[in-house]
């Protein structure tokens, strides 16, 4: 491959929209180990929040995700390779970089609903704080501020 291919593969892995209208890998080898990448990402993603037993699983699965994805550059960038196997790293890196974009994204749900509970506390103890400085304190009664 000429230095000028590669730049220009090694731009496209970088490009910041690059994972747009991306897929997901079916299957992926990691580390010499083959993985449904593409179901296990569905299958997480499907849950609303992680449960705690399934969060190290994820976590660890990034964590591999983000290995290759450095290794595959690096071989993109140092190794004597055809310009169809750059093209070949250079997609399956972009489809490491959409699972590991959707695996990341499950923490955003988590944060704005710990946010709006945040949230809710916070109104919550406003409100009960007014009533008792205002001196309305009565059991069951709810006013509205």
């Amino acid at each position: 491959m000429k230095g000028y291919e590669r730049k220009g593969l090694l731009e496209r892995v970088e490009r910041e929209g690059a994972t747009v209208g991306a897929s997901i890998p079916e299957t992926i080898s990691v580390q010499g180990q083959d993985i449904d990448l593409r179901e296990f990402v569905f299958e997480i993603k499907r849950l609303d929040t992680v449960p705690p037993g399934e969060r190290e699983r994820v976590e660890q699965a990034k964590t591999n995700l983000r290995r290759e994805r450095l290794q595959r550059k690096e071989r993109l960038e140092e190794a004597d390779i055809s310009f169809e196997e750059g093209e070949r790293l250079v997609e399956s890196i972009i489809g490491i970089d959409r699972a590991l974009n959707a695996l990341e994204s499950l923490g955003a749900t988590n944060l704005e609903a710990e946010e709006k509970a945040k949230e809710a506390a916070d109104q919550k103890r406003w409100v009960s704080f007014l009533q008792k400085a205002l001196g309305k304190e009565s059991a069951g009664k709810r006013s509205r501020l």
